[in-house]
């Protein structure tokens, strides 16, 4: 899965694709894709990486409390 570094621009291959929608995790292991060798693996923090097409990810990817807020929000149909 790619993703886009949006400060940098630079699309963003992540390894471990599992945690990017585990909200439990603030960071993913990634590698950019800019230039024509392959780099080292790192670590992306969530808040820095949004979808090639600009969008940011959704808040049910990164904030593990994204159940409870929204429930709270929601009209009581008693």
């Amino acid at each position: 899965m790619f993703l886009k570094h949006m400060s940098s621009g630079n699309l963003v291959e992540i390894l471990d694709v599992p945690e990017i929608w585990d909200p439990c995790h603030s960071e993913v292991l990634g590698r950019f894709h800019a230039g024509e060798e392959l780099q080292e693996a790192e670590m992306f923090s969530k808040a820095e990486l949004g979808f090639p097409s600009g969008e940011t990810l959704p808040r049910c990817w990164w904030e593990p409390t994204y159940q409870l807020s929204s429930q709270q929000k929601l009209p009581s149909l008693v």
